[in-house]
């Protein structure tokens, strides 16, 4: 039988804060009442479906879009899904959105003067395998300036979504960059308490780098427990 947990109940130690002053805008995106548990239903305890042939291989390429090859560095992105005690969480949907090599995503409300690029969408999806494991081909995307306070700019970051057996089971993270200089004065990575926030930044991975192709970076994605992943309250566009 499908468990359901009421809500995702946050971790000590692990997750950001709903309100925290240097991300502004936390003010308006958790609940400022109590929250009312509703009863589970159908929608919530038989969708998503995610059958073969839903989900192809060509939604795991980002670089290829319209007809045309993305611009900037491609990178291999890959990974396993993982419980609390290691073991390989199988069949879940990871989506990915990021910004293009520009540091501009293709969102009408992205106005900053960075270009468009016609042959990145910026979004992909793959089901991980019986091992856990997931595997993305994309472009490395660039910082983006965002106004939260002056002269603020996002580190490169990738957004992760993770779908578990029913749409009440949904997590949303971001994955970053080793070594990258903008992490000093980003809120949303500050957010996340001290000893968490390395587990939101990938590995270089030599092995998976191919040879005149593509650099590899590994991000496993771990959903509970004392390792967990910081994941945020809620899904958007920063």
């Amino acid at each position: 039988m499908l468990h359901l947990p009421p809500e995702y109940r946050d971790q000590a130690g692990v997750n950001a804060p709903r309100d925290f002053a240097e991300y502004r805008t936390t003010a308006l995106r958790h609940p400022a009442q109590p929250l009312t548990l509703l009863p589970q239903r159908l929608t919530e305890i038989t969708g998503p479906v995610l059958g073969e042939g839903r989900v192809t291989a060509a939604d795991a390429d980002l670089t290829l879009a319209n007809g045309g090859e993305a611009r900037g560095q491609r990178i291999i992105v890959h990974g396993r899904v993982l419980d609390s005690d290691g073991k390989a969480i199988p069949n879940t949907l990871v989506e990915v959105w990021q910004a293009n090599a520009g540091g501009r995503y293709r969102h009408s409300g992205d106005r900053w003067p960075a270009p468009l690029d016609p042959h990145f969408d910026g979004v992909g999806r793959v089901l991980t395998d019986q091992q856990g494991r997931y595997r993305f081909t994309t472009i490395r995307p660039g910082a983006y300036p965002w106004g939260n306070h002056h002269n603020a700019w996002r580190p490169a970051h990738i957004h992760f979504s993770l779908f578990g057996q029913a749409f009440t089971q949904r997590l949303v993270t971001q994955m970053y960059f080793p070594d990258d200089p903008m992490f000093f004065q980003d809120p949303i990575h500050n957010a996340a308490p001290e000893d968490a926030r390395a587990r939101m930044i990938s590995t270089f991975d030599y092995e998976a780098t191919q040879e005149n192709w593509a650099l590899g970076f590994r991000f496993d994605i771990v959903l509970r427990g004392r390792d967990a992943t910081p994941f945020e309250e809620d899904d958007h566009d920063d």
